[in-house]
Parts: C-alpha cells; sequence; structure tokens
C-alpha cells in the first residue's frame, strides 16, 4: 500500500515555508498531494488556477528528485474529507512556532474525531523558514517590497508581475 499524504492551504502564494513542509513529506510519502482550499467569500491574489501552476512549477524539480509523486488539486470544505476522498492516510501540517502549535493540536483533535483513520503528521519550520507567512509575503509584495527572499523564484516572478503598478 502507497502512503498518501494530503497538505491543505491557500498557498496564496507559494512561499519556501510551504516548500520545506511539502519537501519533507516527499522524503517520508509515495505521494503528496497538494490541496487549495478555495474559499468563495475571499479573493486571492492569485486565482486557483495560478496557484496550481505555481505549485507544480516550483515543486516540479523537487519531486524530480524523490520517488514520490505530486499532484496539485482544488478542495472545498474539510480537510479530512478531501483527504478521504483523495485515498490519503495522512494531513501534513507545518508548524513555525507555539501559536502554529496550539491551533494545529486542536485542528488533529476533531479531525481524529471525524477521521480515525487518517493521521496528522506536522513538520517543525526549518530555521530558515520559521518566519515566514503567505499574509506578510503578500504584504511585501503588494506594497511594493521585493518578495524573492520568501518564495521560490518562479513565484517571485508571478508576484512581481502580479503586483507590479501600472505605468
Amino acid at each position: 500500500m502507497s502512503l498518501v499524504a494530503l497538505y491543505t492551504g491557500s498557498f496564496d502564494p507559494l512561499t519556501l515555508g510551504h516548500m520545506d513542509v511539502i519537501g519533507n513529506a516527499a522524503v517520508l510519502c509515495d505521494e503528496v498531494i497538494v490541496a487549495i482550499g478555495v474559499n468563495p467569500s475571499k479573493t486571492p491574489l492569485f486565482t486557483a488556477q495560478e496557484r496550481i501552476t505555481l505549485i507544480e512549477s516550483a515543486c516540479g524539480p523537487l519531486f524530480a528528485s524523490h520517488a514520490c509523486k505530486l499532484s496539485v488539486r482544488l478542495f472545498s470544505g474539510l480537510a479530512v474529507e478531501a483527504a478521504r476522498e483523495a485515498g490519503a492516510q495522512l494531513l501534513v501540517r507545518g508548524l513555525r512556532d507555539g501559536s502554529d502549535l496550539d491551533f494545529e493540536m486542536q485542528m488533529a483533535s476533531m479531525n481524529r474525531v471525524m477521521a480515525p483513520d487518517i493521521q496528522t503528521i506536522f513538520f517543525p519550520a526549518a530555521p530558515a523558514v520559521r518566519h515566514i507567512t503567505a499574509t506578510l509575503v503578500r504584504q511585501v509584495a503588494t506594497m511594493g517590497g521585493d518578495a524573492s527572499p520568501f518564495v521560490p523564484p518562479v513565484v517571485a516572478a508571478a508576484l512581481a508581475q502580479k503586483t507590479s503598478l501600472p505605468s
């Protein structure tokens, strides 16, 4: 039986912190599914299709070096339901600090009650990416700052194009 992990998030944009989690999961699993949550009440910077393309582009080299399959999909609703639909046995989460741990433990406990057959695993963030959040990256980029230290190069280029002011 292959080990399949589901990693959920908005990935708006994909950051080096997300890449850290995805890379850790790729080492352990046969397949990693990056599931982009769609919330119709929010207006993301990147469309769902743009995020799919950026994730596939940024993660391609990572998965080429591992015996792990990558897939990217959209989901709405509960992560445990998305995991069930995808045939995933694991939900993968990243932890930057204690506040992440508090929130993620509550979520993992709720998910465990709803889906006892699906486990949640946590990866502590590497020190080099612990400070990165997609929210801060969006703020930096939309305010004219250089977000390239925090995102993969393909995402940095897309951010620069998306946030450039018309002349």
